[in-house]
């Protein structure tokens, strides 16, 4: 299943160095209600109640790249002003690294506000200076990057004036020397001035402009990409097709078209940012193509789902796979508000919680009568799981002999099971005092043994069930029939 590679792949995701120059900004957001019409012209009146700004530009894609647990290296132009120190405060704030920030005193910084009313955009209001940057800020500013260290080049391009021709082929002609990939979010509708990018990532409108002409399905999409990517010596050409999906074309490869991973589009605002940045970090981390665009297309169904400029991480984007993989039966035990969620909605109707843990490494029939025996004591199935390390330590260095993954996902498949939680000690002690349950149960061998956390159950009230097994079935048993075989 590439939903359950991807978890994979995004937890071993590592930190990459990303390089992020362009157009930095601030976008501005006033938040209020209209509920009535201006006597002085015919336009409504929005009543604010609140105000807050985000990082915009290509401060939105390093505030993406950081929230996927990367490295942001950041380089553009901000005013002297104080909008020009929020986005270096804010870049600084997410832990990127701003010190390859220009300081312009004639040049405000770019703001972009916006008037909200009822999650719906009113009005935008731009404060900018769009001018090129003179030669020795231009020298300065490729200096600064090609002096840095970095495993992926973004070009984040607004139009705005930072990414001149002479600054693009000087970046782009470093990241081919250092053999990394060099990504460009485009503006101008010539796509040759990107000319030895890695890929280039427009939308469907910016494609059809440097087409000159509509497309409007699939296959006009793939014969002028593929011409789009061909005159402009790209390795990849990605179209962004808004609540359609991501159109991924490759030299000497079939189109690769991913439908939208979006439940509602509530605003499209900053998606491409994810999306190149998403696809930077994947690429940069050594994940092959077709898994870096599935994580960019489910990173921009996340980010098209909430209102304006906003950052997926890491974290949130595990969750989002979990759920489409496992009907949101799984958390990790050191995720406390995730698991703390989890949790609560399974006792929101007041369900009677069972809980019960185990390695669970080969599922076998005595697993599946025990479970469904577990679960006929409550109304909800807790299984605390140990994670690949810890059954390692209990079991011996050949064990688990299936990763954890993918014992989650079997457990889950189960319709007896309503949580699964990983957790990574030797016992499920401090799982059982955050689950609190109302009925502890275990394998009837364990009478002699003790039961881990009985006590703590007992003094809250709940009871420790024993539950008989099923003779002559084990994990321990398969592979030694295995190994005799």
């Amino acid at each position: 299943m590439p939903e359950r590679n991807l978890i994979s792949r995004l937890q071993q995701l590592g930190k990459p160095r990303i390089a992020v120059l362009g157009d930095l900004m601030l976008d501005r957001y006033v938040w209020g209600d209209a509920s009535r019409v201006s006597p002085e012209a015919p336009v409504p009146v929005v009543h604010a109640s609140r105000e807050d700004h985000r990082l915009g530009g290509a401060g939105n894609v390093a505030a993406n790249v950081c929230g996927l647990g990367a490295e942001a290296l950041c380089f553009g132009v901000v005013g002297d002003d104080a909008a020009g120190r929020e986005v270096a405060d804010g870049l600084r704030a997410l832990g990127a690294q701003a010190e390859g920030l220009l300081i312009d005193a004639q040049r405000p910084t770019i703001q972009k506000i916006r008037i909200m009313a009822r999650n719906q955009q009113m009005l935008r209001v731009d404060r900018e200076d769009a001018r090129a940057l003179d030669p020795q800020q231009q020298q300065l500013l490729c200096e600064r990057l090609c002096a840095a260290k970095w495993d992926a080049l973004i070009l984040s391009d607004y139009g705005k004036g930072i990414l001149s021709d002479e600054i693009l082929r000087r970046v782009l002609a470093e990241a081919q020397r250092r053999g990394v990939p060099s990504l460009v979010d485009p503006k101008h509708r010539d796509l040759t001035r990107y000319r030895g990018a890695t890929v280039v990532t427009p939308n469907r409108a910016e494609a059809e402009t440097a087409a000159g002409r509509a497309l409007p399905d699939l296959a006009s999409l793939a014969a002028a990409g593929e011409e789009l990517r061909a005159r402009s010596q790209l390795d990849a050409l990605l179209i962004t097709l808004g609540e359609e999906g991501i159109y991924l074309l490759r030299q000497g490869e079939k189109g690769l078209h991913l439908p939208t991973a979006a439940r509602q589009v509530y605003d499209v605002t900053g998606a491409g940012d994810t999306v190149i940045a998403s696809l930077a970090v994947g690429l940069a981390a050594g994940m092959d193509w077709t898994d870096s665009v599935r994580l960019a297309n489910a990173a921009a169904g996340l980010a098209v789902s909430k209102v304006g400029t906003t950052v997926v991480g890491r974290q949130e984007l595990l969750h989002h796979l979990r759920a489409e993989v496992l009907g949101g039966k799984f958390v990790a035990a050191g995720e406390g508000e995730e698991l703390a969620g989890a949790l609560a909605a399974l006792t929101a109707e007041g369900r009677r919680v069972v809980f019960t843990n185990g390695c669970f490494d080969i599922l076998h029939a005595g697993h599946v009568r025990y479970l469904r025996e577990a679960r006929r004591l409550g109304d909800a199935l807790v299984v605390g799981l140990n994670d690949d390390a810890s059954v390692r330590r209990l079991k011996g260095p050949e064990r688990p002999i299936n990763p954890l993954h993918d014992r989650v996902e079997v457990l889950a498949a189960l319709e007896c099971v309503d949580l699964v939680i990983a957790f990574a000690e030797d016992t499920p002690q401090s799982l059982i005092e955050q689950v609190c349950p109302q009925v502890l149960a275990k394998g009837a061998d364990y009478a002699a043994k003790g039961v881990v956390g009985a006590e703590f159950v007992r003094s809250r009230g709940g009871e420790v069930q024993l539950i008989d097994l099923v003779p002559g079935r084990s994990t321990s048993a398969i592979v030694e029939r295995i190994r005799d075989a």
